[in-house]
């Protein structure tokens, strides 16, 4: 038998009346509804820090000839960087007082001289060519001075005066560097241009470390009366150590360089941001592995200073 459903409305809905427009859970009476959020744009970066700088290809002043740049590779490739020695308890106290010597090249034809312990005063006529004077002996020891050995910070440190800087072109130009480099070193080539070598250029106020091309953008120019120092700080690493690396090499050493301008600490970089740079040889010689010695590039006519006893500093360690 078939039966007809009961008239009226089903159970449990009492007279009220069928919903109207969106549902409750698409509705909402209290406010706007939100603003769309459009997820294609690109976020506010405003707080992230800044990118690395980019090198070039060139600098905009001085550029020494392709045949010196080219006789340097392939000398550098002849002579390999040396390994670490261990310096004399003397020899190392020494260099901790500031008393240092610096080797004068071939290549440098201008004066040097020393007034004082520590103290250099140096002078270049116009014209002269390239040249990286070195300190005679390492002021940083790996084999001593790793903190990896010594469970403290090493950082060494020197000062440069210019005294007299000619600026011009071609066989006016004139400009001076401060840096490091481990040995041995193509003497005929700025610091920081061939491996094993860091510096700040004081034509172009940039940075160079394994770079023979234009360097990174990083300071002003150096004028004359300024008195720039370059640090390095070789420190254990604050992180985890790296696990594919031996515990007790200087790859996992922390190393940052930092500069002064008249007694102010003005300026610095980690060395390891250069792992991201696009030359090839990245940081080799310079991460606490090799002995560095200190380094000033001279090229046309110069007059300055170099400091290594902290008697002479402007800047005064904290």
């Amino acid at each position: 038998m078939d039966y007809a459903p009961p008239p009226g409305r089903p159970p449990g809905l009492g007279n009220h009346a069928s919903p109207s427009g969106l549902p409750s859970c698409q509705r909402n009476t209290d406010s706007e509804p939100p603003l769309y959020h459009d997820w294609t744009s690109v976020p506010d970066n405003a707080l992230l820090p800044p990118p690395p700088s980019l090198g070039h290809k060139t600098s905009p002043s001085g550029n020494a000839n392709p045949s010196d740049a080219d006789r340097a590779h392939d000398w550098c490739k002849l002579y390999p960087m040396i390994r670490p020695h261990q310096p004399t308890p003397a020899q190392h106290a020494a260099i901790a007082n500031g008393d240092v010597r610096i080797l004068q090249p071939p290549e440098y034809q201008g004066n040097l001289s020393m007034p004082d312990t520590g103290l250099w005063r140096g002078s270049t006529p116009m014209g002269s060519k390239d040249a990286c004077l070195l300190t005679s002996s390492p002021l940083y020891f790996a084999s001593a001075d790793s903190p990896f050995n010594t469970k403290i910070t090493k950082i060494i440190y020197f000062e440069l005066t210019a005294r007299s800087l000619r600026r011009g072109r071609g066989t006016d130009e004139s400009s001076i560097a401060i840096g490091y480099c481990a040995m041995p070193y193509p003497t005929w080539r700025m610091p920081g241009w061939e491996r094993g070598s860091l510096a700040v250029h004081g034509d172009d106020g940039r940075r160079y470390v394994n770079d023979t091309w234009g360097g990174k953008d990083f300071t002003s120019p150096i004028q004359v009366g300024d008195t720039i120092g370059l640090g390095m700080s070789f420190m254990i690493p604050d992180g985890p150590p790296d696990y594919g690396a031996p515990p007790q090499t200087g790859t996992n050493i922390k190393v940052e360089v930092f500069l002064t301008r008249n007694g102010q600490r003005v300026e610095g970089w980690n060395l390891h941001e250069e792992l991201d740079a696009s030359n090839d040889l990245g940081i080799d010689g310079l991460d606490g592995q090799f002995d560095l010695y200190g380094a000033v590039g001279t090229f046309g006519g110069v007059e300055f200073d170099i400091s290594f006893d902290s008697r002479h500093w402007l800047w005064r360690p904290v």
